[in-house]
This record gives C-alpha cells, structure tokens and sequence, in this order.
C-alpha cells in the first residue's frame, strides 16, 4: 500500500502537461546528503527533518525520495504533517511539535511517535490505555519547550504510572550550534542533556534514541549517550555552518537538492528613460530587452531581490530588473539572443552561483531557512537525478 501510494504522488508530480515555473528535486543529492552524514556518525540513527513542507522542498515528495535510503525515522512539526506523509512513507513519524492534550484520542499511535511536553499531555496519552511512543525533551538553555531539571522526576513518576507508554526518545534542541567562534553553549548544554539521560536511566527507563544534535550541531557534539542525530536543512544540503567555522569542512560536501526554475513568456523592448514595475524604481539607462517571467513573491522570489538579485541562464548572469510582483518578475536580457519560450533559473543548486541559497544569503543577507520555506506549496515540484 505505501509503495502504491507514494508512486501515485510520484506520478503525479510528473504528469506530461507543461508548466512555465517548476521546482527541480535532486534524487542524488538526497541521498548523497543523507548518506554522507550517516558515513560520518556510522552508529547513529540519522532523522530526516520535514517540517516546513521539508524546507519548502515538498514534503510528499521528499518522503517518498526518503523511501529509498535505509532509515527509520523521519521528523516533522505538526501532527498534519504526519498526515500528509503517513500512507506515503515507510519509516516511523516523530511528531516534535506541541500537541494539545484534548487531541490525543484523535492521533495516530501505530505510525507516530510524539514529543510529550508536560505531565497533561503524558496523562492524556496514558488514558488511552493503548501503547504509545514517547520523547521527552529536556529544556538545556533554550528556553522555548523542553522539562526544566526540577520537572523531570515528576514527569518520569508520571510516566510510570502508564504501562503502555514507551519512552522511545530523550531529545533537546541546540541553541547556538552555528558559532564559528565559541562552542561554550554547546558543551553547556551537553553537560546537562547528559545529567538529564543519567537521571532517566537511574529512574529506569530505557530510551532507544537519544537526540541532542540537528545539522549544525552534527560535527560539534560529544554526548556520552547521543545516538541519534536530527538532520534538518542538511537533508536538503545547505551548510548552515560559515567557513570559518572549523567544522565547516565536515558538511561542505552536502549537495543542494533544489532549484526553482521559471520561463520568459515576454521580451520588452525598452527605450532609454522607460521605467519598469511598481512604483516605477528601474529606469533604463539606454535601448534595452528585458524578459517577463511567470513568478514572484508569491511563488517564492524574495520581494529584496528587486534590482538587486539575479537570474542565470547556463553561465550567464541576468540581473533582475524593477520590482518583484507576486507573480512576475522581470530580467535584463542584456546582449543574449534568449526570449519567450527560454528557460532561466531563479535558485541555483550551484553553490558558486550568485543565484545559490548560499550565494542568496552571502550578497543579499538571506537568511537560508526562509529562502527555502518561502517557496510556495502550490508549485509544481519534479524529480530529477
């Protein structure tokens, strides 16, 4: 069944009718990404992230490519992202986010394991009677979820009261993994995930995978009990660490799996002084061509671009012109013979490329993350090798 349903989505994604603006997904650089961390922590569970729409590559798409590398687990936020994927993937869901006590009855416990925050939501669980997967996140200097130290024993009291709940996971989140400079948190916070582990060990307990690291943190922690690792933007290889960070070299190999792609549908020919876009903030220096493409903010092209980035064509560099639209954006066609029917690219998995999430984040300060999760859910996504 999930292999009939994840090549139906595939199918899907792939259907014969032409589309002018596309998202390109790299099977190969999936798999080398997810296998290159995996080669580096041979003894260790390695976790897909996908939420986000897995970093705005698409989830089901990603969750079926996932299908075919050896793993159990992948991580998601939201319970309806375990929704969208639960007839689609072959590994075990861990959903990390907050989930409402008054909802446990309606969750899925035979495809998800849950992160359980409080002692509510452990009740609610145990109430059920039925037997349930539970993480426990311990609050190490984040400060945003996780079980304070004075918490956890009432928690792990709690939790024996349940026999059905299997504490399957110990997490915790890292707060400043991507420091080049300093990695005095990161060892703080081991010293106390690892003081937590020990008192859930004392207390009993027995949990399978034990997390304390996402991408970044990947090459820099030392845990004595950490076998799992949470491989987030990794997945999809962005380096989230800057060279001079000396762990730098350790994830410089990651391949980007992405790049959004878009087709000229109008050549302008301008004459000096003709203006172009909203509030008229390109004026053209002299007789030039310019190209019309079908997207814009909306579809994921950051509105900062505007006179600013770029797209490319091979080699060739094509500034963007005017204002981004929501659904168009224009580009100087300079001396090139392209035009309607020619296709350019917006986000290149080229690193050396201007137009790269990492050249993005070097030449016009885009923070990664949110160049990715800013494309848009509804375009068309399409695997390639």
């Amino acid at each position: 069944m999930l292999r009939g349903n994840a090549r139906r989505v595939l199918k899907r994604l792939q259907a014969p009718y032409e589309v002018l603006t596309r998202i390109e997904l790299s099977s190969g650089a999936l798999e080398h990404n997810v296998r290159l961390i995996q080669q580096q922590h041979p003894e260790f569970e390695i976790m897909p992230v996908l939420k986000g729409n897995a970093y705005g590559h698409g989830i089901e798409p990603i969750a079926g490519l996932l299908n075919q590398i050896p793993g159990r687990l992948v991580a998601v936020d939201g319970y309806f992202e375990a929704l969208a994927i639960r007839d689609l993937t072959r590994r075990r869901i861990l959903v990390m986010g907050y989930v409402l006590p008054v909802n446990v009855p309606q969750l899925d416990l035979k495809r998800c394991s849950y992160v359980v925050q409080d002692v509510a939501g452990l009740e609610a669980f145990g109430k059920l009677g039925r037997p349930a997967f539970i993480h426990v996140e311990l609050n190490t200097g984040f400060n945003r979820l996780g079980l304070q130290p004075d918490e956890l024993p009432v928690y792990l009291e709690t939790l024996q009261k349940f026999p059905d709940l299997e504490l399957e996971g110990v997490m915790t989140h890292l707060v400043d993994a991507d420091n080049a400079a300093d990695d005095s948190c990161n060892v703080r916070q081991q010293k106390l995930f690892d003081a937590g582990v020990e008192k859930i060990l004392e207390a009993g307990f027995r949990p399978g995978l034990v997390h304390i690291a996402q991408t970044a943190g990947s090459p820099k922690i030392v845990s004595t009990y950490a076998n799992a690792i949470r491989l987030g933007i990794g997945t999809y290889g962005i380096n989230p660490l800057t060279e001079s960070d000396p762990h730098y070299r350790d994830l410089a190999d990651l391949r980007p799996v992405l790049e959004l792609k878009s087709t000229i549908v109008k050549a302008v020919e301008l004459k000096p002084g003709d203006t172009v876009s909203y509030n008229a903030t390109f004026t053209a220096p002299q007789a030039m061509r310019i190209g019309v493409l079908p997207l814009g903010y909306y579809d994921g092209v950051p509105r900062a671009l505007s006179n600013a980035g770029c797209a490319t064509h091979g080699e060739v560099v094509l500034p963007i012109v005017g204002r981004v639209c929501m659904n168009h954006t224009m580009i100087d066609l300079g001396g090139t013979k392209l035009g309607v029917g020619d296709e350019v690219t917006l986000i290149s998995s080229d690193p050396r490329q201007p137009n790269s999430v990492a050249g993005l984040a070097a030449h016009h300060g885009l923070f990664p993350y949110t160049t990715l999760t800013g494309l848009a859910a509804s375009g068309r996504r399409e695997i390639v090798p």
